[in-house]
Order: C-alpha cells, then structure tokens, then sequence
C-alpha cells in the first residue's frame, strides 16, 4: 500500500498526528493541503487513464451553478486507476484520516463513488461556491470528509480554477489551493464549509482541470454541523456577498427551490436530467 506514497509520507499516522492541530484549527473550517503526497509515478499511470468524460454516460453540468464534468462508479475506471481508488478507501488510509481530522465517528468509505470520482472542468468551466449535500442518497450515511488530488501539470495561476475556502458568512475567500499535480486536499464536510471555483477557468482549448474527489462518511455526526435545513441529499449554493456576477446563479436557484416545491417527483427528475445535460 505504500508504494502509493512519495518518500515523505510513507508513515501515514506520524503524519496524521504531526498535522492533526493544523488540520482542526485551519480557517475557515478544518481543512489541509500537502504537496507531493503521492508517488509521482504512480499517480502519472493514473493521469494517462483520465477518461474522455465528455463521451459515454457521465455526469455533466451545465448550468449557472456549475459547468463540469464527472464519472459515475468505477464503469470508467482503468486498471491502474481502480487500484489508486481502492488504496484510497483501504484501512490505513482511513485511519490516517481518522487520526488526522479528528472525527470521532467512524469514518466510511464509499464503494459507489456517489458525486465522486474522476472530475474534469474545461475552459469556461466552474463550480459556484456552496455546501455540500450532507446524505449519501443510496446509504443514508452521513457525509464528513472530502478528499481531493489534482492531476494537473504547468498549471499557471492566469488559468484560474483554484480551489476556494470562504467563511460563513460568506463576505470573503480565507483558503485558495492552486489545483496542481499531486497536491492533496482535504476538509470536513458540513453545512458551513462553502466551497468551490466560483470564476470561469480560462486555461488554454486544450487544457483541462482534471482532479479525483472521494467522500468519506459515517453513521452520525454532531448536530452543530447542520443548519435549519437538516439532513439533505441536495448541494447548497450560496452567493458571494456583493459580487454581481451571482445575479444569473441567484435567479436560477430560486426557479430551482420553487420546482422543488410545487413539482410531483417524478416530473422533478426529468426536468433536473435536462438541466444537467
């Protein structure tokens, strides 16, 4: 299982317990960042097996909240790239997460890769800033922990497409991760830890920003992590205050709640399948 692992972090809970305060005290919410956590090689063999996610039957945004793309399950996995995720939901790997972030509860991987997996926004593509769903919709669990590792090489900061931490009450951006090649992000998931890349990525046609994302998940959590709106299997999007550039988002949203509200489930569910085509 190691060989997954660069030279510096070939013990995973020394450096879950070294992190562990920086992790939990990190603003705006806990989170982390590591810089060539993985073995360059092996993350390269994973690299080359990224799927062509505009083709097939995948995941695909577009709309004023998001324009991406993403796998569903493993139907789209290479051999190499299965083996990375599996590693990722193994034992030691959950345990060094267990250490690191503290959570009391047992953490869970997720075998189906609900909303995870392979994700790929092109030029012009983003992700506007918000709250995860916080139910797995297919286990019922809770959702307490993103991972995220980028798979970008000679990312320029004129590309954009950083990864963005904003506060609560959503009057500024704290955290921005520049989405570069084997740089490992993480933070726990709860109702109040906006995040996103709220800005068009302007990379060149022939670039993309490629990432693998895994949610990990446990039977409970504290009831501090959920606002008014409970338990939810639906992403919270939120506007940045004063940013004018939120009017086409904040308008489609309220179309969206009003849908939710009025419309029987089955109709509901052809209409979110256009909207996300």
């Amino acid at each position: 299982m190691s060989d997954y692992l660069s030279n510096d972090y070939k013990d995973l809970l020394s450096i879950a317990k070294a992190e562990h305060t920086n992790y939990c005290t990190n603003s705006p919410f806990p989170n982390i960042s590591f810089t060539n956590f993985f073995n360059v090689d092996k993350l390269n063999e994973v690299l080359a097996e990224f799927p062509d996610l505009s083709k097939g039957d995948q995941i695909k945004f577009n709309n004023p909240n998001e324009i991406k793309l993403g796998s569903k399950g493993e139907n789209r996995f290479g051999p190499k790239t299965k083996a990375f995720m599996h590693f990722l939901n193994s034992q030691p790997f959950l345990e060094f997460l267990q250490e690191l972030t503290n959570i009391e509860e047992t953490l869970i991987p997720d075998p189906y890769f609900e909303g995870g997996g392979c994700h790929e926004s092109k030029a012009g593509g983003l992700l506007k800033i918000h709250a995860d769903f916080n139910k797995n919709r297919r286990t019922g669990l809770d959702r307490r922990l993103n991972v995220l590792i980028y798979l970008n090489k000679d990312w320029e900061d004129s590309y954009g497409g950083h990864f963005e931490l904003w506060n609560k009450d959503m009057t500024k951006c704290v955290t921005r991760i520049r989405p570069d090649f084997n740089t490992l992000a993480m933070f726990s998931t709860t109702d109040f830890s906006y995040h996103g890349l709220p800005d068009p990525i302007t990379c060149p046609p022939n670039r993309s920003r490629k990432s693998i994302a895994l949610y990990y998940y446990s039977n409970g959590r504290p009831q501090s992590e959920l606002s008014d709106r409970g338990a939810d299997e639906h992403t919270k999007f939120v506007d940045r205050k004063g940013n004018k550039s939120e009017s086409k988002m904040r308008k489609f949203n309220t179309l969206v709640n009003i849908a939710n509200e009025i419309t029987p489930p089955i109709i509901l569910k052809g209409i979110k399948k256009i909207i996300t085509s």
